[in-house]
């Protein structure tokens, strides 16, 4: 598998482990909790197959940014969290420095 379609895939596991985390109420609930541990070792296996060919600043840099991106998404879908213009431009610029970093940046791997 690509390595960036492995990246993709941590973080995808990542915001449902985290997801989970919020739903398992301090891990009292049996199947969100089982879901956060699940959901964090699939994250943490896939990021440490993409260290392998990805520098660790710019996959760590993808995996957070994203993550954070598409947990704010997902909070605002599912608790209802409320997301301000101030919110919605850190958001933005987040997005904007990791297409920097792939884009223009020689630290990335292409």
């Amino acid at each position: 598998m690509n390595a960036w379609m492995m990246l993709g895939l941590a973080i995808v596991a990542e915001v449902i482990g985290t997801t989970a985390l919020k739903a398992s109420e301090g891990f009292t609930r049996l199947v969100p909790s089982l879901i956060v541990v699940v959901g964090y070792g699939v994250a943490f296996y896939c990021l440490s197959v993409v260290l392998k060919s990805v520098p660790v600043g710019v996959a760590y840099a993808v995996w957070s940014g994203l993550g954070i991106v598409l947990i704010t998404a997902v909070a605002w879908l599912l608790y209802g969290q409320r997301i301000d213009a101030a919110g919605l431009l850190g958001m933005g610029l987040i997005i904007a420095g990791v297409v920097v970093l792939n884009v223009f940046s020689r630290a990335t791997v292409h």
